[in-house]
């Protein structure tokens, strides 16, 4: 059955940019309390402010950060639902990249996700209602080069997912898993779609979370036709797989980044190293 999200109260994490900032905006829309949580506190209130939700500094990978937030944000009430969205995707040769980044993208995309679940499943547990959604990627389920740690962090929120949504489920508690293509927004900068590949926008992905937040599903891809792609070359010998993948230049797409158009991101993603 179809939900109302009118007076639900709605987290979302990295709600002050792109994919988050159109989630938090389509939300608050259709009548639910959000409230946004960013490491750019300033900005997320100023977002906030915008569009009608609330707002905290949150750092997701800071367990502590978590319960100061939820503090901070406790006047939407008892917590609905979980947008565990807040990813960074610093790129480039593993063998290049500094230890300090290879940690940052693991506690922002992997820890945030497992912190924020700890902080908010309990309090639906006791509620017997609740429903998670992670944000994962496309890279979640075929790998690409160049983005080896963002593909481990995302194959990661795969795993946990699957896993949380069997504990979660006998108390009554849905978790989805949404699954974007290439997506233009600051964190794709520079970032070629793969041939016959369109890239989507924030809002296609925000649109799409909006509707599994309305009719749960297990997981959900950006596009949904995607899937497909995916499922299909998994069926296929790694040869073939191989042969496919390079004529829709899917393999390379984050080695062909634009480094000039990437320059912004990179340096504010690098900044957030532990």
């Amino acid at each position: 059955m179809k939900r109302d999200l009118h007076d639900t109260s709605i987290i979302i994490t990295g709600g002050a940019r792109g994919i988050g900032r159109a989630t938090a905006a389509r939300l608050v829309a259709a009548g639910a309390r959000v409230a946004i949580g960013d490491r750019d506190g300033d900005l997320a209130h100023a977002v906030a402010a915008d569009i009608g939700a609330v707002a905290g500094t949150l750092d997701v990978s800071d367990a502590e950060s978590w319960k100061i937030f939820l503090a901070e944000t406790a006047a939407i009430g008892p917590i609905d639902a979980l947008v565990n969205n807040a990813a960074i995707m610093p790129l480039g040769s593993l063998l290049k990249e500094p230890d300090t980044v290879t940690q940052s993208i693991i506690d922002v995309n992997l820890h945030g996700v497992i912190h924020g679940t700890k902080a908010v499943a309990p309090g639906m547990i006791e509620r017997g209602s609740g429903h998670i959604v992670n944000v994962a990627s496309a890279v979640g389920r075929l790998a690409v080069a160049d983005g080896a740690t963002y593909s481990a962090s995302k194959f990661a929120v795969v795993g946990f997912t699957e896993a949380i949504r069997d504990e979660l489920a006998p108390h009554g508690i849905d978790v989805s898993m949404v699954l974007p293509t290439v997506v233009r927004t600051e964190l794709s900068a520079g970032v070629p779609a793969a041939r016959g590949v369109r890239p989507v926008t924030a809002d296609d992905v925000a649109a799409v979370i909006e509707a599994v937040l309305r009719r749960p599903r297990p997981e959900t891809w950006v596009p949904r036709w995607s899937q497909t792609i995916m499922k299909s070359a998994n069926l296929m010998p790694r040869a073939l797989r191989s042969a496919v993948t390079r004529a829709m230049h899917a393999d390379s797409v984050l080695a062909d980044a634009d480094p000039a158009a990437r320059a912004a991101y990179e340096a504010r993603a690098r900044s957030q190293t532990s």
